[in-house]
């Protein structure tokens, strides 16, 4: 029977996983709201049919396509901020830090002058709470054993 060797990885906690889920949750969301202001304003079934903007305004549709290209680079984003961070990359930890206090501030714009979407906002507490439990923040190497931060 073989050895097993010993792994020299490092053991991700639970909180990981809940944040990797989270961010799953999040790209399904954003990716939702990519096409829908597309399929509202028929840009699928009948194209680009009137200008997007009226002298330094958007009309609506230059509004839904302009908020579609913002919602897939937050999607795109998000992906690869989950690739580095399932691979314990220190970079995605900071970097999905203040992604999650970015998000959080547009949810709560959007909660307060428009609709608000709890999903977002639910992901994104639940994110910002995970990332700063002592476990991860050690696996990162954002705080060190000794408890003090880098």
């Amino acid at each position: 029977m073989a050895k097993r060797k010993k792994s020299n990885k490092k053991k991700r906690p639970i909180a990981v996983t809940v944040i990797a889920v989270a961010i799953v949750v999040l790209f399904l969301i954003r990716l939702y709201q990519v096409f829908e202001p597309l399929i509202r304003n028929n840009v699928f079934s009948i194209g680009i049919t009137s200008p997007l903007l009226t002298g330094w305004k958007l009309t609506i549709l230059g509004s839904a396509i302009l908020s579609s290209a913002i919602y897939l680079i937050l999607s795109v984003v998000g992906i690869v901020v989950l690739i580095g961070f399932l691979r314990l990359r220190p970079w995605s930890w900071v970097l999905l830090m203040a992604w999650t206090g970015v998000s959080l501030i547009i949810s709560l714009v959007d909660y307060l002058y428009l609709r608000a979407n709890f999903a977002v906002m639910a992901s994104n507490v639940i994110i910002a709470f995970a990332l700063n439990i002592t476990d991860v923040q050690l696996i990162y190497g954002i705080r060190r054993d000794d408890a003090s931060s880098l």
